[in-house]
């Protein structure tokens, strides 16, 4: 237990964003492009170094060299701040540093192959903030190297923040110094070179040097005593394994060959000197130097040397430690590596106190050797310490053998692979990204055509790979059968996805090489990779319990022979057996207990035969060593407090400082903690696995065990499998920004991409973390500093091993539970309560997982069964147990008392209410009601009922309820939004059969208010339903005033063409409405009052001004007047409307004109003159517009016909002679013609109109010198004589006058003679017009009846003259 293991988490899968990228120029002219990687490279974001720098002032950052040397990236490994990088013009040459200057800044000290040195100052903020939001204050530096030939090819060793070391090729040292004190200063360099050929040799930077091939002095590895220091000494190992020892201003001052350890032959790169080989190491540049010092010997410095063997069988090489002193090197001692490291190749070593921790590369994995070198004691004689290996934990890889292992299991096969791929820690981001992308590149070189999935962008990787592997395979039909080849099929698709895996695995293998350790508080050791870092923790007892049973013949205690006896059962029954034996024990537990667990046992045996897997010699071997055991019931309960125990830590000192200070937090640490909580997890699984093959085993006997024993034994296997579940689960994320198309790009997109350098993060899915549930649960506990105690810490904290009966879910199980739906794992949520009895904690956690899932029919069954569990006093006199209140009250809301069934059921209308469920939400609501106390206000309940029934469209229910609400306020409140609801989905009819006692004032006042503000143009139209409402009321006046407003308002928006073609019609039928709605009223009550603005007053058509109904200031400040329509007044309007439609129905080019709306004279001429007289009178009566133009018009038709019939009908203008009833007159067009202009004369003509246009016919027809029809001249003779005797003066016709003069004397004698005048009146004549008639007929030169007129005048005057004698 002391060597511990190793945990690792990968970085793409931390950090999935693009980090923020620095640019560098170069002010070298001619600089060439960096050569273009090839294929035997690494994946570009795979570091090829890597460097730890921990300071308390910035936490621990990893410096990585990735893109093949062309970008150094800074990651913080203590903070959530993001990566940035910094791109270089050139090959970074190995090694760049980093430094903590002062607090304040960091110091990025590289060398390029373009011959220039890069100090890059980064100011860092405070707060651990780092580098956030600084990237526009770094200060970058760029000194050009004067020796550039030589030291484009050197080994670079950075002292310190005022020194670098280049070892050139020919053994040289190239040191470069400077004085930096701050921002400002010049960052001049100042270069010397050191021969180590002579002591005091030494070149100013100015004389050229001889580089040459590589020799055997290189030097491979350059040490320096850790940074800070003053110690300015130089040490380096050359090729040729000479160690040199170098001192500032003076050059190479002593050097001692390294003797070699046991090599069984030469190694590449080596020379034969007289047939004996003498051994070159490589010339890639190594880890092979490290300096320290003693506290207690200050004066001695310390020196290891490691020396591989590469070909060596028994280790990987040795280790030499020598001591520097006075200016010379002694060798202290050897410290062979141990044999574990054999054909291993060492990465890099340290020393940390006094342990020696060496990193080595075995076979593509990480392993940490560490020995214990105590410098006090050299006097004494060095003696070596043992090493301790660390490995990580055993985990599955995915070769084709446990791939063919998992399809055993039932289930879909791409399923499984993608649930193998994408479990965390199997594969990082990046990988899977580089082999997809291997993978799409393979099938487009493909002939044939292109699979879509290959050109579709997805969001995710998971999505773009479950889409993408497979898509090139093809069910076929078989060219003889024509049956689909299935097998062929499948096959090709197993394929197809082992492929793809074994892509994963090649770069999850370079994504593993590991690379440099490194050390931070307390002690704990990291180890970096390509692309990952991992810490050195301690094994907790399950963990090492397992990795010992792994190896054969374990050096366990007795304490511990059982879990022995079952490693060695499980070993012997087989994977397949075990696979079975698993799948049966899960079916067990997703069942409820319903039996006893020893009859379950025997149950499931008989069906799977589970001794009959072993052989004879196996069965009887385990039987006796099961029988060896003493107390076979105290080994068991053993067993279960090792996999369901927790070593708790003692508080210490330093983490009492932390609660104080807590630290920031670091994904970094919290998937570090949740790799550990992995590893442990797997382990105690086994462990409880082995357990219950035990159990399977011995079926037979089982019924003579404790039952709580075999409860317990099933509750922890239950509470282990969900832990394994959950760590092995994904938690990925979408991405926060949406995928962009690669021919899509902007010109922005390109740039950036180009300036980051992004080349392997260029495809169209971008990276998602990758981290597990568990990873996110530790993000909300907080809690991941120290291992193993943070993962011990956690696994306490959530209690899933505390369970005791598989019959029972725990309060800590159903919290579980509940904190994954919280944090949106509804399938896992889901999936681990179907581990667990239906208690009411877990019904009630599953009710609202389904309300997440959107199935509120299974919540509301399971809401409404749990409701009965709240029958009684919750927390008193109850019918669930004490657990089942615990575990239901610590996930119910603590902000609510639900302390009865009326309180849950408000709970659980508000969870629907909360999701939308309407029928749900009313459905509880009214359950409450149902239950509620005497005293309890359910007005908001009453509320929710109505309005859910009403957004449901139940009207009438919703109606129900709302009579039924004892709330009279409530209910005035609710009915306008029943009534608009209705309307608004045409439940018109349904709504007029609703009575709405007490409330339809209400209602008529909703409708009211909606048909005046409402846009009348939309629906639905309230100003109809308005009408309809009191239409169905008997209240005829209001409904004709409902439809008139509407009417008016269609009128204001009538202001151009295009609303009138569209509006005018419904305009018109408002009207039309109005009318018969009014006539129905009394004709004495057959008026409206309308109301209007004290501003404005509506004036429509100027042929009149209604009336004011009230003096304004009548009226209180704030009233309005009020306008009198009538009856007739409505049929005016709608009169003159339906003209203008009409109008404009026959001529549509009215419409361009501005004054489309003609007035009434205009209408009834323009129908006049289109011979439309018919209509024509119909409208001007209605319109009461004068009709003496139209007979004119008319009259002088009859004369066209009179003259010439024939050309007024060619001329098609004698459509008003067609009608059936003038057409079935008889005579020619003229007799029809005269004889239509006396009948419109009789029916429109009389005393109210004193016969003007009689009078208007006669004036046209004389006008025009024809002779008036008798009928014309007897209808004036009856009503006015003296018209015709004016007429005729007026166009002389002296003899029609004296005529006329003489009708009109004899039609008053006639009278007299008939009846004796009462008054003077009554005798009457118009005298003067007479002597009008004598004088102009004298005048005339013939007039043959003047004598006549003249002696019926004078016998005229004797007759009065004698009735004048008479007395009254």
């Amino acid at each position: 237990m002391d060597a511990g293991f190793l945990v690792a988490t990968q970085l793409s899968s931390l950090y999935p964003s693009q980090a923020t990228s620095v640019p560098l120029q170069t002010s070298r002219q001619g600089v060439p492009l960096p050569p273009p990687p090839s294929e035997s490279d690494p994946p570009a974001e795979h570091a090829t170094y890597s460097s730890v720098l921990h300071t308390p002032v910035t936490g621990t950052i990893l410096l990585r060299v990735l893109h093949g040397g062309l970008i150094i990236e800074l990651v913080s490994l203590s903070t959530e701040v993001s990566p940035i990088r910094f791109v270089f013009p050139g090959r970074v040459l190995p090694f760049p540093a980093i430094f903590l200057w002062e607090a304040s800044e960091l110091h990025v000290l590289a060398v390029v192959d373009t011959g220039s040195l890069y100090r890059l100052v980064v100011p860092i903020a405070s707060g651990r903030e780092l580098w956030r939001n600084q990237a526009p204050n770094i200060w970058p530096r760029e000194y050009l190297l004067k020796n550039m030939e030589d030291a484009r090819e050197g080994l670079v060793h950075v002292q310190g923040t005022h020194s670098v070391i280049i070892g050139l090729r020919n053994g040289s040292l190239l040191r470069l110094e400077n004085d930096y004190v701050g921002e400002g200063t010049d960052d001049e360099w100042t270069e010397t070179v050191y021969q180590y050929t002579s002591f005091l040799s030494s070149l100013t930077s100015f004389l050229p040097l001889t580089g040459g091939p590589s020799t055997g002095s290189e030097p491979v590895s350059i040490a320096t005593h850790p940074w800070p220091t003053d110690i300015g000494h130089v040490w380096t190992l050359s090729r040729d394994r000479t160690l040199r020892f170098w001192k500032a201003k003076i050059g190479c001052v002593a050097s001692k060959a390294v003797s070699p350890g046991k090599e069984a032959s030469p190694s590449p790169g080596s020379s034969t000197s007289g047939g004996k080989p003498h051994i070159m190491l490589d010339v890639t540049p190594q880890t092979l130097l490290r300096v320290f010092t003693s506290p207690t010997q200050e004066d001695h410095i310390y020196v290891i040397v490691f020396i591989p063997t590469i070909s060596s069988p028994s280790s990987g090489g040795t280790f030499h430690l020598f001591d520097t002193f006075s200016d010379q090197l002694y060798e202290v001692g050897k410290i062979e590596a141990s044999a574990n490291t054999a054909h291993c190749h060492l990465q890099d070593f340290m020393i940390a106190g006094n342990a020696l921790f060496a990193l080595w590369d075995a076979q593509g994995q990480s392993m940490v050797a560490k020995t214990v070198i105590n410098v006090q004691h050299l006097n004494e004689g060095f003696h070596p310490a043992p090493w301790y290996t660390s490995c990580y934990a055993p985990e599955p890889e995915l070769t084709p053998a446990y791939l063919e292992e998992i399809l055993l299991s039932p289930g879909s096969m791409t399923e499984k692979f993608f649930e193998a791929i994408m479990r965390p820690g199997m594969f990082s981001a990046l990988t899977l990204r580089t082999a997809l992308d291997q993978y799409i590149d393979a099938c487009l070189s493909m002939l044939g055509p292109r699979p879509p999935q290959l050109g579709t962008t997805y969001a995710t990787i998971s999505e773009h790979i479950a889409a993408v592997v497979g898509c090139t395979v093809n069910l076929n039909r078989d060219t003889q059968t024509g049956a689909y080849q299935y097998a062929t099929y499948w096959s090709a698709l197993k394929r197809d996805w082992e492929g793809f895996i074994a892509r994963c695995r090649e770069v999850e293998r370079s994504a593993r090489r590991p690379l440099a350790l490194g050390a931070q508080d307390q002690g704990e050791i990291i180890h970096v990779e390509r692309e990952r870092v991992g810490l050195l923790v301690s094994e907790d007892l399950p963990i090492y319990l397992t990795r010992l049973l792994a190896v054969e013949n374990p050096p366990l205690e007795p304490q511990y022979e059982l879990l022995s006896i079952l490693w060695t059962l499980k070993s012997r029954l087989g994977p397949h057996v075990m696979l079975q034996l698993e799948n049966r024990m899960m079916d067990i537990i997703h069942q409820e207990v319903a039996f006893s667990l020893p009859d379950i046992l025997q149950d499931q045996t008989r069906r799977f035969r589970f001794r009959e897997e072993m052989d004879e010699g196996s069965l009887h071997w385990i039987i006796g060593r099961l029988q060896s055991i003493e107390d076979l019931d105290s080994a068991a309960r053993k067993a279960l407090d090792i996999i369901g125990g927790f070593d708790v830590e003692v508080k210490r000192e330093e983490d009492e400082v932390e609660l104080l200070l807590p630290p920031p937090h670091s994904e970094w640490a919290r998937a570090l903690t949740a790799a550990y909580i992995s590893k442990t997890v797997d382990a105690r699984y086994e462990l409880a696995l082995a357990l219950v093959t035990l159990l399977f085993f011995l079926s037979d006997e089982i019924s003579e065990w404790d039952p709580s024993l075999l409860a317990e034994i099933f509750a922890v296997f239950r509470g282990v499998a969900i832990l394994r579940f959950t760590a092995r689960h994904p938690a990925s994320a979408a991405s926060d920004t949406p995928p962009a198309t690669s021919d899509l790009l902007s010109a922005d997109d390109v740039v950036h991409r180009m300036r980051n350098m992004n080349v392997s993060r260029s495809s169209k899915t971008l990276l998602s973390p990758t981290y597990s549930i568990v990873h996110r649960l530790l993000a909300e506990s907080g809690d991941t500093h120290g291992l193993p105690g943070a993962a011990h810490r956690f696994l306490d904290s959530i209690g899933l091993l505390q369970s005791v009966s598989p019959a029972n879910a725990t309060k800590y199980e159903v919290l579980f539970c509940e904190k994954l739906r919280l944090l949106g794992f509804y399938d896992a949520s889901r999936e681990l309560l179907s581990w667990l009895p239906r208690t009411a904690g877990a019904s009630y956690v599953l009710a609202r997982l389904w309300l997440n899932l959107g199935k509120p029919d299974d919540a509301s069954y399971l809401l409404e069964k749990l409701a009965g569990s709240f029958a009684g006093n919750f927390g008193g006199d109850h019918v669930l147990s004490a657990e089942d209140q615990e575990a239901l009250a610590r996930i119910l809301p603590a902000t609510e008392l639900l302390d009865s069934q009326y309180n849950f059921y408000i709970h659980a209308s508000n969870l629907f209410k909360v999701t939308s469920w309407v029928h749900h939400e009313v459905s509880f609501a009214q359950l409450a009601i149902s239950v509620a106390p005497p005293d309890a206000d359910t007005s908001s309940l009453w509320a929710t009922v109505i309005n859910g029934l009403t957004e449901l469209g139940y009207y009438d229910d919703a109606y129900a309820s709302l009579m039924s609400s004892p709330y009279e306020k409530l209910k005035r409140e609710l009915v306008s939004q029943l009534t608009y609801r209705m309307c608004d989905d045409n439940a018109v009819e349904t709504l007029m059969t609703f009575n709405f006692a007490g409330i339809a004032d209400e209602v008529q006042d909703a409708l009211a208010f909606k048909a005046r503000n409402v846009d009348i143009r939309v629906h639905p139209s309230y100003s109809k339903i308005l009408h309809t409402w009191f239409i169905r009321r008997g209240d005829y006046r209001n409904a004709a005033l409902a439809m008139y407003q509407r009417a008016r308002k269609l009128q204001d928006l009538i202001h151009d063409p295009t609303s009138f073609a569209s509006l005018a019609e419904e305009q018109l039928e408002a009207y039309l409405v109005a009318i018969n709605a009014l006539s129905l009223v009394e004709p004495k009550n057959a008026w409206v009052l309308l109301p209007m603005p004290a501003d404005h007053f509506y004036e429509p058509h100027k042929r009149r001004k209604l009336p004011r109904y009230i003096p304004e200031r009548r009226f209180t400040p704030g009233k309005f007047d009020s306008d009198i329509i009538r009856l007739a007044d409505m049929e005016y309007d709608y009169a003159l409307l339906a003209a203008q439609i009409d109008m404009v129905r026959r001529d549509p080019a009215l419409l361009a004109s501005p004054e489309f709306l003609l007035p009434p004279s205009v209408i009834v001429l323009r129908l006049a003159q289109a011979n439309r007289f018919s209509q024509a009178m119909a409208t001007a009566r209605s319109l009461n517009v004068d009709m003496t133009d139209l007979f004119s018009h008319l009259t002088g038709q009859c004369l066209r016909l009179s003259r010439n019939a024939d050309t007024v009908i060619q001329e098609d203008t004698s459509d008003w002679l067609l009608t059936d009833k003038v057409s079935s007159w008889p005579g020619t067009p003229a007799d029809r013609g005269w004889r239509y202009l006396r009948h419109s004369l009789q029916e429109h003509d009389s005393a109210e109109t004193d016969y003007k246009y009689t009078k208007a016919t006669l004036e046209t027809i004389l006008g025009s010198n024809s002779s008036p029809p008798p009928w014309l001249i007897h209808i004036l003779e009856e009503n006015h004589h003296e018209f015709l005797i004016r007429i005729s003066l007026r166009y002389e016709n002296f003899e029609d006058a004296i005529e006329h003069t003489l009708s009109l004397i004899r039609k008053s004698d006639s009278q007299l003679a008939r009846e004796a005048p009462q008054n003077a009146c009554a005798t009457w004549l118009p005298y003067t017009l007479i002597d009008q008639v004598l004088k102009a007929a004298a005048e005339a030169t013939s007039t043959p009846r003047l004598s006549a007129l003249r002696s019926e005048i004078a016998t005229r005057v004797k007759r009065m003259h004698k009735l004048s004698q008479f007395p009254a």
